[in-house]
């Protein structure tokens, strides 16, 4: 088979840098593997190593620096057929940890090539995650103060079954490359190789003293037996198989004529559990029961037990492009909290607009019209509040009908939920 390297774009590395002997050693194992370059995606981020998805006539993906192997699971979750290689410099193995150990834990088929020359090697030679505490590079003594990293032991603790420590001038590499990729699970090549450009000016470094330091090192070369598991992709898809198919979305049907068909703007301002976000879910699907298109975009405080709850929700016949709200036509406040975090948007209510509040609430001076609800008086607890607004608000038929919104309980709500939900309804239609 011939191979796959890129002809209109051939390697082009510094003279004597190893990965021009990796990149050659990967075609031939693509070779002996007898691959084609539609059965192969090459993912790589910032660096040296980030020129391989340019130098194969394969499938390739070049994203940020140390992001690789997110990039390369979510195409292989999505493509289980392809043979998915992430090659990646010890810039990015230090930049991108986090996912590293993700990647080993997680065990997706995908086999990451660490081109490790111990030097940000493309931007000056600085120190990276490998770079040995004797050598000398161009960040000053800072390699003096962090002990290097060990791709191969940050493996096998994390959990990865496959791990091999080798040398770029290896004369079995591409052999070991392709063992990697034929593996069904995560495998992890650790490549030791030199940089003439930037780390062997000060640092000597030559094939044999690679291998020497290799010797010198845990070994790995192959499967780790305490970490094999079945392959991340294959245990999804079996156990997702056996779930229950999820009920289908309904098909609302539009069937009402609305107060408007213009775009009409609705904040909804509550707190914690106030069941804002589901009300204003409630308040898209009641438009939509009048064929009218629905945005809704919503804002919770980072602590969920405590804090302002904000739903933003558009309703227009026409498409909605731009989500925000600028000028509300209708202010539905029920929770002080909100109230206090959206302040400087009562001063941009619409003058022909309307607010409809809980009587205990302070709110901002505002144009248009408030209208105040003594939820108390007429037996509304507070999780209630938001859905007595909408009530209160159909009611006026303003954005919404009294039908609109019932019909739209019946596509939210089954059972003795729906029950209470309509009868709160109905008890602040009759009290209005």
């Amino acid at each position: 088979m011939t191979g796959l390297l890129n002809k209109d774009r051939p390697p082009v590395f510094c003279p004597g840098c190893a990965h021009e002997r990796i990149t050659h050693a990967l075609d031939k194992a693509f070779q002996e593997m007898n691959l084609t370059g539609n059965e192969i995606a090459i993912v790589s981020d910032i660096g040296c190593s980030g020129l391989f998805d340019t130098f194969f006539r394969t499938h390739a993906f070049h994203g940020l620096h140390g992001r690789a192997l997110t990039y390369a699971a979510g195409i292989k979750l999505a493509r289980p057929e392809l043979n998915v290689i992430v090659t990646m410099g010890d810039g990015g193995l230090g930049i991108g940890g986090a996912h590293l150990l993700a990647a080993c834990r997680r065990n997706i088929d995908l086999t990451l090539l660490i081109l490790n020359n111990f030097n940000f090697g493309m931007t000056g030679g600085q120190y990276s995650a490998t770079t040995p505490a004797h050598a000398q590079v161009g960040s000053g003594f800072l390699n003096q103060l962090e002990p290097p990293l060990d791709p191969c032991r940050i493996g096998a603790a994390a959990g990865a079954p496959y791990l091999v420590r080798c040398s770029a001038y290896d004369n079995t590499l591409s052999a070991k490359m392709a063992g990697a990729i034929r593996y069904n699970g995560f495998s992890l090549l650790d490549i030791h190789g030199v940089c003439p450009g930037r780390y062997t000016k000060k640092n000597r470094l030559t094939p044999k003293s690679i291998e020497e330091a290799i010797s010198e090192m845990p070994p790995f070369s192959g499967e780790i037996e305490e970490n094999v598991r079945p392959e991340y992709g294959a245990a999804y898809r079996e156990k997702s198989a056996s779930l229950d198919a999820p009920s289908p979305r309904p098909e609302i049907e539009a069937e009402f004529d609305p107060p408007s068909r213009n775009r009409q703007e609705i904040l909804l301002l509550g707190g914690a559990g106030g069941r804002i976000i589901t009300a204003g879910e409630i308040l898209c699907m009641a438009g939509m029961t009048a064929g009218l298109n629905a945005s809704q975009k919503n804002e919770y405080n980072i602590t969920v037990l405590r804090g302002p709850s904000i739903s933003e929700v558009i309703l227009s016949e026409a498409g909605i492009g731009y989500t925000a709200i600028d000028q509300p036509e209708i202010i539905l406040a029920v929770g002080q909290e909100g109230v206090d975090r959206a302040k400087k948007v009562f001063d941009a209510l619409n003058p022909d607009g309307m607010v409809i509040a809980a009587a205990d609430l302070t709110l901002p001076e505002c144009a248009g019209e408030v209208i105040r609800i003594d939820f108390k008086e007429i037996g509304i607890k507070e999780p209630d509040r938001a859905l007595a607004a909408l009530a209160v608000l159909a009611g006026k038929r303003r954005a919404i009908l009294p039908e609109m919104l019932k019909r739209a309980l019946e596509y939210r709500f089954k059972g003795p939920i729906n029950e209470s939900s309509m009868k709160l309804v109905e008890k602040v239609l009759w009290e209005r």
